[in-house]
């Protein structure tokens, strides 16, 4: 157990290393206009700090298929084993991990400059992360105190109404994040009815859904259809705060449909819970700020380096660190570091 935990408390440090690569990458790229760009320098980032981590890494969510992406794609080998003329003799007593990766949660909001962009990954033992198709989940995210409250079948006024009862509050006093898609009119139309807040965003629901498991955010509840592999990476990040989601799979087309019937996921009646996504015991999460936003601060830049603002858990071990980190480029020329 010992050995255990000391493993996942060096791999989340390592994680973290990696989110706040690609973060830094693409931090360059912010308000430039140019989503593409910025998402390909955080994957090419995030894909070399990988080789340098001492694991037998497997992509299981990444950037699509091998014919669709040309690195972190679904099922590329990643870690220090990977790389050639690596000492073949201590591949065997390195870690497997799966991990599922979104080197640039936000594209458009980096490309804009605005905020909530994040860099993200989770990893877990060898199995401990659903394999989902790129398709929608309907999900209903909501932190640890409305955990075990909420029922994604019920209509979104009913679980407003229990979200608010669990927190001991008015309805009035909620708030919850919705994607600001044409799919949503219905939904956004009933929750107002109930008279909650919302929040409508443009991207970036994997972030909106961590700040309704951390207290002082004021958000409450995600709700809504969003990306199936960013619900993966959702599960890791609630089952180590203590929160929760609940999703069911909503394929766009017949072939959506036939790829997740390959991997398992056929039955589009299936509630998804969160153990359900992410059932590692070893579970590891990391997302470092890219742009500021409501969780965590954008990478700040100073003449030889650069600040960053990084949230790593670790299931097991219970912890939950929020690192500010400086890293000096030049060590001629080192940044002024200010509490």
């Amino acid at each position: 157990m010992e050995t255990v935990a000391a493993m996942e408390k060096v791999l989340a440090l390592e994680m973290a290393y990696v989110t706040e690569a690609a973060a830094i990458a693409s931090a360059r790229l912010m308000g430039r206009g140019d989503r593409h760009a910025a998402d390909q320098v955080a994957t090419e980032a995030m894909r070399a700090a990988m080789d340098e981590v001492e694991m037998r890494g497997t992509i299981v969510i990444g950037e699509g298929e091998r014919d669709q992406a040309p690195m972190l794609y679904i099922g590329e080998q990643v870690g220090s084993s990977s790389v050639a003329g690596s000492p073949g003799a201590m591949d065997a007593v390195l870690p497997e991990v799966d991990i599922a990766v979104d080197p640039l949660e936000g594209t458009n909001l980096v490309a804009t400059g605005s905020a909530n962009a994040i860099t993200v990954l989770a990893a877990s033992e060898k199995g401990g992360l659903v394999h989902a198709p790129d398709t929608y989940l309907e999900k209903l995210c909501v932190g640890p105190y409305a955990a075990g409250h909420v029922d994604i079948t019920a209509p979104p006024a009913e679980n407003v109404r229990r979200i608010a009862q669990a927190l001991g509050r008015g309805v009035e006093d909620i708030t919850v994040i919705v994607l600001e898609r044409p799919r949503h009119e219905a939904l956004i139309a009933e929750l107002r009815s109930t008279g909650a807040r919302i929040k409508l965003i443009t991207d970036g629901d994997l972030s909106a859904a961590i700040s309704c498991a951390v207290q002082g955010t004021g958000v409450h509840a995600v709700m809504g259809i969003g990306g199936a592999p960013e619900g993966v990476i959702t599960a890791a990040a609630l089952r180590c705060l203590g929160g929760e989601i609940q999703a069911r799979f909503r394929y766009r087309s017949d072939e959506e449909r036939e790829r997740g019937r390959r991997m398992g996921h056929g039955d589009e009646g299936r509630i998804y819970r969160t153990e359900d996504l992410a059932s590692g015991e070893n579970l590891v999460f990391a997302a470092t700020g890219v742009t500021d936003g409501d969780l965590l601060n954008g990478v700040r830049f100073f003449g030889g380096g650069a600040r960053t603002h990084t949230l790593v858990m670790a299931y097991r071990t219970k912890t939950v660190r929020f690192l500010d980190t400086v890293h000096m480029f030049d060590r001629e020329r080192p940044p002024s570091v200010r509490l």
